[in-house]
């Protein structure tokens, strides 16, 4: 049976996000509640965080290069880094020790810690576990090409309602350059995929993903 709950998926361990992902039983739920989530936290505050400008706050020991865009709102995590031209589109939050690379681009996505995207690549409505990592040019696919809701292709079909789900990666997935993942993707805990391979559906834990219908147990 597809692991696909959030409590499956990830171990958070970020105080700022327990709440959020305690309160949703499918990780895909949490998408539409994540810009209401970031403002209660703005208006509320976080200790250690300060505010880079309205609607940003960033954590300690943040680095920012130039020419990178925030919009509001967002939330940095502490450690955290952002490389020259990344473009981040409002309703971003992030745990500790994330990079967000050259050049990538965010939009209502949630990242946990230690999570890396580092470069040339979309992350739009999407969540990506701890210890995550993204290849050079790999994407989040998150709108279909006819723009009906987004259907996870688990054990059975299930319909999010949602015109925008983008890929849903576990704790420790790993993701090869150049890779698609294709509207409500789920890679499971540990599961590596082989570059330039297009993902669609639901992929279990620890396996080595090395063509959209091949995947093999890690030994």
């Amino acid at each position: 049976m597809s692991k696909i709950k959030t409590r499956d998926l990830f171990d958070c361990s970020v105080p700022y996000l327990s709440k959020l992902f305690d309160g949703c039983e499918y990780p895909w739920q949490m998408l539409p509640k994540i810009k209401d989530h970031i403002l209660a936290l703005i208006e509320m505050g976080i200790e250690g965080f300060t505010e880079l400008k309205a609607g940003v706050l960033v954590g300690k020991n943040v680095k920012i290069a130039d020419f990178v865009t925030i919009e509001a709102p967002a939330i940095i995590g502490h450690n955290t880094e952002i490389r020259p031209g990344a473009f981040l589109r409002g309703n971003v939050i992030t745990g500790e020790n994330c990079v967000l690379g050259n050049s990538c681009e965010f939009k209502n996505c949630i990242l946990l810690n230690n999570v890396q995207t580092p470069h040339y690549n979309y992350v739009g409505d999407s969540v990506l576990g701890n210890f995550a990592h993204m290849g050079a040019g790999t994407v989040c696919s998150n709108l279909k090409s006819d723009g009906k809701a987004v259907v996870i292709h688990a054990d059975e079909e299930i319909e999010t309602s949602l015109r925008k789900v983008g890929g849903i990666l576990a704790d420790r997935a790993d993701i090869g350059c150049g890779c698609v993942i294709n509207p409500g993707t789920i890679i499971g805990r540990g599961t590596s995929v082989y570059p330039l391979t297009s993902l669609r559906g639901v992929y279990g834990e620890n396996l080595i993903v090395k063509a959209q219908d091949k995947a093999v147990l890690r030994r």
